[in-house]
């Protein structure tokens, strides 16, 4: 069985900011980080795009299924202290389809705003 792992997008500060929050409270180190701006091809191997992986959230559970966006969330919560009613409340109130379509304009707006003036580079149906 391999590690729960979480890709996330190293040069967005926000998405920095949040990943070293859970990133500290990970004690038991039960996630594994990737930061896909520098993955040593860990999404290739993953057989995760990396345009996007650049504009959401991906997992990967430990019996190699991706998760995308709010359901990846889900994930990483259910394995952080503090976070595992968080997201038993999100599973039992079915709102992860509802949360999943916002954050999914919100990963749109940021990617814009990340990738403007050139600071990363996608192809042109990206943004």
């Amino acid at each position: 069985m391999t590690a729960f792992t979480a890709y996330f997008d190293g040069g967005c500060p926000l998405c920095s900011k949040e990943i070293a929050h859970y990133r500290r409270i990970d004690k038991a180190g039960s996630i594994h980080w990737v930061d896909i701006t520098d993955d040593g091809g860990a999404l290739a191997e993953a057989g995760i795009d990396r345009t996007d992986a650049m504009r959401r959230i991906h997992a990967k559970e430990t019996d190699g299924r991706i998760l995308t966006g709010v359901p990846a969330f889900v994930a990483i919560w259910r394995r952080l202290p503090g976070y595992r009613r968080l997201a038993t409340l999100v599973e039992g109130l079915r709102l992860v389809r509802p949360l999943d379509w916002g954050y999914a304009r919100f990963a749109d707006w940021r990617l814009k705003r990340r990738c403007k003036d050139g600071a990363c580079i996608l192809t042109p149906r990206d943004v």
